[in-house]
């Protein structure tokens, strides 16, 4: 059961009776002093058990909108609080509307987020297998403005004895440089490939912009 599903309650029948009788009487189809049914006449109209009509008379009689006198039916009291009745049920179905697209919302959020691990999941596992199929495959870095080691070249960094990669390619100005050699430098813009021993590219991202 979804949380919508498990969230969701519907009106029961009594309390939807006695809104709509006293909708009735707050539009004055209804006037106070008269009798309108007996229980089992209104058990009839609304093709319900007399105990779902005594309750819907019990909730109206509670509020001092009808009366009821045994073998003399219901009397009309107070259109007033007829009146009352239903601009507070009205407040309270706007408040379990908006509790209903609450939760529909959740509901929403909920479905996404596990699609979306899903597809994380699918990634991860295909990104594994496929590397796993070609272990020489490169991870590649942006350098930026914000790399510890602007203008240095790789040797000058001791970038394979401090990282554990090996640099294979660099891009200049969108021209590739293969097996550049240890004496090129990093500058803004280029693009570095690499492999590593591990499989990971963690230790070339700290090393080239955690700070120092």
């Amino acid at each position: 059961m979804d949380i919508e599903t498990k969230h969701k309650t519907a009106i029961p029948r009594y309390q939807q009776i006695a809104v709509e009788v006293a909708s009735r009487i707050a539009n004055g189809e209804y006037q106070e002093g008269e009798k309108i049914y007996a229980r089992s006449s209104l058990a009839s109209q609304y093709s319900v058990s007399p105990e779902t009509a005594r309750r819907a008379i019990c909730i109206l009689s509670d509020l001092g909108i009808v009366s009821t006198e045994k073998g003399n039916g219901i009397i009309i009291k107070s259109q007033k609080k007829a009146a009352e009745y239903i601009q507070q049920n009205g407040k309270r179905q706007t408040i379990d509307t908006i509790k209903e697209n609450l939760l529909k919302s959740v509901s929403r959020q909920k479905l996404e987020m596990e699609y979306l691990n899903d597809c994380l999941k699918d990634l991860i596992e295909t990104s594994a297998h496929f590397r796993s199929m070609n272990p020489f495959m490169p991870f590649e870095i942006r350098i930026t403005k914000e790399c510890n080691y602007l203008n240095k070249t790789v040797t000058e960094i001791q970038f394979w004895q401090r990282t554990g990669a090996t640099v294979i390619a660099v891009s200049k100005n969108d021209i590739i440089i293969k097996s550049p050699g240890p004496y090129v430098a990093l500058s803004e813009g280029d693009t570095i490939y690499f492999i590593t021993q591990d499989d990971t590219a963690d230790r070339v991202k700290e090393f080239l912009y955690s700070p120092k």
